[in-house]
């Protein structure tokens, strides 16, 4: 019986300590405001689509800085090299081509029309000379494995647009090789609940669905989903920590309306 206790206490103790250092160290974002608080506003996801034209297009982000919105955008390498904006990462579904971006060069990318249209696939430095300061620029860094070969890309454009600008990813990883790349920049975290999403329960979705590698990239705020708006995960870093809240895709006005009242940046997309 006392042996049994004793490995109870020591398990119970272990137990303690882990949940310690998950929420002292693993979990705890920087959780920092901009400096630029003009950052802190209404993103158009992809820019202002719809209605006839496609997302991440040159004109769609136009469409964005006339409403005066932020725009939000997705960037991922060329087999060549080249910053490109396009957020699948195959082409299939905006492009009717069967094959990953990752595989064309730049050339043979920008030659595709997205969704039937007269727009192209734009690349970086295309839509910063467009948008050119007028609307800050929330840029989301795609990337499912350990390469970071994209950050020293977008950060040496980065570093030559005056504009204001803050960087997300749903992978911890980029986001502390950004914060090596450009330390002074506004970086967060991409948060969903991964084991619903992916329908896969395994050790790296738990730990991605707890933040538990927030210490990897010490996000200044947490872009969160918002079926996951009242998750524990989110509250703690939210809440607990402060960490500045950005919450995707709001589809209407009411949604809209709620994140401002509770103090988010929205990431939507019109009706």
């Amino acid at each position: 019986m006392i042996a049994l206790v004793i490995t109870l206490s020591s398990i119970l103790s272990l137990a303690l300590i882990v949940f310690l250092l998950y929420i002292l160290l693993f979990v705890r974002p920087r959780a920092k405001r901009p400096e630029n608080e003009s950052i802190l506003c209404d993103y158009a996801h992809r820019g202002l689509h719809g209605r006839g034209v496609p997302e991440n297009s040159l004109r769609a982000f136009e469409l964005a800085c006339e409403a005066g919105k932020g725009i939000e955008l997705d960037v991922q390498l060329s087999r060549d090299g080249e910053v490109m904006v396009f957020h699948d990462y195959t082409l299939i579904r905006m492009t009717g081509v069967d094959k990953k971006l990752c595989e064309l060069d730049r050339d043979e990318l920008c030659a595709f029309s997205l969704a039937g249209s007269e727009e192209k696939i734009p690349t970086f430095s295309e839509v910063l000379s467009l948008v050119n300061g007028r609307v800050p620029i929330l840029v989301e860094l795609k990337g499912e494995d350990l390469s970071s070969e994209l950050c020293p890309k977008v950060a040496e454009q980065l570093s030559a647009y005056s504009g204001a600008y803050c960087i997300e990813s749903f992978n911890p990883l980029l986001i502390k090789n950004m914060r090596k790349q450009m330390p002074k920049a506004y970086c967060g975290l991409l948060y969903t609940n991964v084991c619903r999403d992916k329908q896969k329960t395994n050790a790296l979705n738990i730990l991605l669905t707890a933040m538990a590698f927030n210490f990897l990239a010490r996000p200044d705020f947490i872009a969160y989903n918002k079926l996951d708006r009242d998750s524990f995960f989110v509250k703690l870093t939210t809440k607990f920590y402060r960490a500045p809240k950005f919450v995707w895709t709001l589809k209407n006005e009411e949604e809209l309306a709620l994140s401002h009242k509770l103090g988010e940046s929205p990431i939507f997309e019109r009706e």
